[in-house]
């Protein structure tokens, strides 16, 4: 299974974002597929997490602007159901009850272990859904171990960019994606890449899908982004 990709927030100053980092070494952080990014307040955080990109936040509690508490009510206020681990000093009852009850699915306090954190950290991206090899939309199924796109008997590769693309798209479920979301998605926040590129790709994920037969149609909703379509037949 391919968990190149996953991406989690970190909310904090930069010590807890060398404190943290330190627990992802490059032969865990590679082997797992980890892909950290750190922000330094509650706002920056809360502004990530609504892209709706990631799939595990990790909240501190003392954050400046915003706590981590203020952070996780916001985000599921505006109904992101994307799992929340609090990761912070305060270990009391009620701290804990109050992070619970903001909409922490777990919280773990300091000091941890780093196998413990780890161990979290999968736990909760399991309660996502069943890990899958393979994402299907029409007569189309993409291969995410191979990279590989197939109507049939026809199949084609996918560039590493046109892959990242069009999964981000699949697992949208046909909702609209915004031309923000895929390149913070793809290219990441520190890229200079531009909406353009987008464009570019999407172009490029059309006449592949074309070349094998498929009927799935990436549409573009003018100022808003894109979303998969299953042309109907005949």
């Amino acid at each position: 299974m391919r968990l190149a990709g996953r991406r989690k927030s970190y909310e904090n100053f930069d010590y807890r974002r060398r404190e943290i980092a330190g627990c992802f070494p490059e032969n865990a952080a590679g082997k797992k597929g980890f892909e950290v990014e750190c922000v330094y307040d509650g706002e920056e955080g809360e502004e990530y997490a609504e892209l709706g990109i990631y799939d595990l936040l990790i909240l501190d509690v003392m954050m400046p602007k915003m706590d981590g508490y203020q952070v996780a009510r916001s985000v599921r206020a505006k109904r992101c159901g994307t799992p929340i681990l609090m990761l912070t000093a305060r270990s009391g009852l009620e701290d804990r009850i109050q992070g619970l009850n903001a909409g922490a699915d777990y919280y773990l306090t300091k000091p941890f272990d780093t196998r413990e954190l780890l161990a979290c950290i999968n736990a909760l991206l399991r309660r996502q859904g069943a890990q899958v090899d393979e994402l299907v939309l029409g007569n189309t199924a993409l291969d995410l171990n191979s990279c590989m796109l197939t109507c049939g008997e026809q199949s084609v590769r996918l560039s590493a960019k046109e892959f990242d693309v069009i999964r981000f798209l699949l697992q949208s479920n046909g909702t609209v994606v915004s031309k923000e979301a895929i390149l913070a998605k793809v290219w990441g926040y520190d890229s200079n890449a531009v909406e353009n590129h987008v464009e570019v790709y999407v172009g490029f994920l059309r006449k592949k899908l074309k070349s094998i037969g498929s009927n799935i149609r990436i549409e573009a909703i003018r100022r808003l982004g894109y979303h998969l379509e299953v042309e109907e037949s005949c």
